[in-house]
């Protein structure tokens, strides 16, 4: 029979056992010395920016790349968009570097959140970072207790990105609040960014033995001299990244609608019809993936409308005015964000005033000269026109005249021989009067 050893002989062991501390994790090298993924991210931050970085990151994943390398030169963008982006560099599963270049770049307002959500933050020499501060679509702050609610928002959201990424809390803060901006060697000394460096070369070597956390992991970057591969955007989203700009979106709309406008106007074009269906259909689809307004869109629905009703209707331009009124405002709140760069440039706005108003004048002084000229068909079309004799039916009575390619039974009260020009005074069903040709 087997003897049982007694718990208690096992005690100090367990006890031990359970009492003794756990090893301290290690850093790891991120991999052989493998690729770096390149992503360049130049203009706004919108759908199709998130989308391209997203993808980037999954293909650094998939070919077991060292690090992501995101080249970041942006006016700032959708906050919704900006979301996205800083949830998937934070929870990247390798080391993403977010290097604000070339010289002269930013990375303004969205552009702020993306740095500091990076493991590893660079500046090129001659760029600046901040200002993000939320505002109106039109520039202006956002007033009331919506100011109150962005603002808290957003400042929580940096704060929360900061303390994670152990960056400048306060800054942080304050880029939100105060709207500050500072330049590369600011934001070395302030703790914003990890370094300065001159090329995507002299950031990997710079980044290279820098130990960071990926997913609750230490890692140690392994970049100095690693290749670096460019990841392009696909088509669909370089598509997409250009008609998310709220300019091209308006000039699609501009274009739909005036295209509509003149088919509505002059029937049977065709042409103007088609395309502008083409470009206003495109300009919704746009609007589906950017902060739209639909108070602003229906004003220039009816701003439009009234342009064209000025064309029939005899207001004498009060209806015109008030259509080119409706449509510029409705330009001017087309797009509801608390970012100012989510807005249709003024000087679009006015000149695509200017391009409804000027054809609507046109096309109205074209219909005013229309109905003041004489018709030149039916009974009317005949008054007025150039005939000859061609044959006496009944001297100084009735006679037989060719008009307009036609011969015609005429009456007069005066003497007329064969051959003479006769001018048309009236008409009267299928006969006409005419009397001897003044001569000239």
């Amino acid at each position: 029979m087997r003897r049982l050893t007694p718990i208690y002989l096992l005690a100090p062991f367990l006890l031990g056992a359970a009492t003794a501390p756990s090893p301290t994790p290690q850093p790891v090298a991120a991999g052989p010395s493998g690729e770096v993924v390149l992503l360049v991210v130049d203009g706004m931050i919108n759908l199709a920016t998130a989308d391209y970085i997203q993808q980037g990151i999954a293909a650094g994943e998939q070919s077991g790349a060292a690090a992501v390398l995101i080249q970041l030169d942006t006016p700032g963008g959708l906050l919704e968009s900006t979301k996205v982006i800083v949830k998937n560099l934070l929870g990247a599963p390798l080391p993403v570097i977010v290097y604000v270049a070339p010289s002269g770049a930013g990375a303004t307002s969205a552009g702020v959140f993306v740095t500091l959500a990076a493991n590893i933050a660079a500046m090129a020499p001659g760029t600046n970072i901040g200002a993000a501060h939320p505002v109106s679509g039109t520039g202006e702050d956002v007033g009331g207790d919506m100011r109150e609610k962005v603002e808290n928002f957003t400042v929580s959201l940096m704060r929360s990105i900061a303390e994670q990424r152990g960056r400048n809390v306060e800054w942080a803060e304050k880029a939100v609040r105060d709207s500050v901006s500072i330049t590369e060697r600011d934001a070395v000394k302030l703790k914003v960014v990890d370094f300065i460096a001159d090329s995507v070369a002299d950031v990997l070597a710079k980044a290279h033995g820098r130990t960071v956390d990926v997913r609750g992991r230490k890692l140690t970057l392994n970049t100095d001299h690693a290749p670096v591969r460019a990841h392009e955007m696909s088509l669909r989203q370089r598509l997409l990244n250009l008609l998310a700009n709220p300019n091209v979106a308006y000039l699609l709309m501009m274009a739909g609608l005036l295209g509509l406008y003149v088919e509505f106007t002059n029937p049977g074009v065709i042409f103007p019809g088609v395309a502008g269906a083409i470009c206003l259909l495109l300009a919704l689809a746009v609007f589906q993936v950017l902060p739209i307004n639909y108070t602003g869109l229906a004003l220039i629905g009816l701003g439009v409308a009234m342009l064209m009703a000025e064309v029939f209707l005899p207001s004498f331009g009060v209806v015109g005015v008030g259509g080119l009124v409706a449509f510029v405002l409705g330009s001017l709140l087309l797009f509801d964000t608390p970012d100012s760069t989510i807005r249709v440039d003024r000087g679009l706005i006015a000149g695509a005033a200017f391009a409804f108003g000027g054809f609507t004048l046109i096309v109205g002084w074209l219909v005013v000269r229309t109905q003041r000229q004489r018709s030149s068909v039916g009974a009317e079309g005949m008054l007025g026109e150039i005939g000859q004799v061609r044959r006496v039916l009944v001297p100084g009575r009735r006679v037989k005249v060719f008009v307009h390619g036609e011969y015609w039974d005429a009456d007069t009260n005066e003497p007329l021989a064969e051959g003479d020009a006769v001018e048309v005074t009236a008409v009267n069903g299928m006969r006409m009067r005419v009397r001897l040709r003044a001569a000239s």
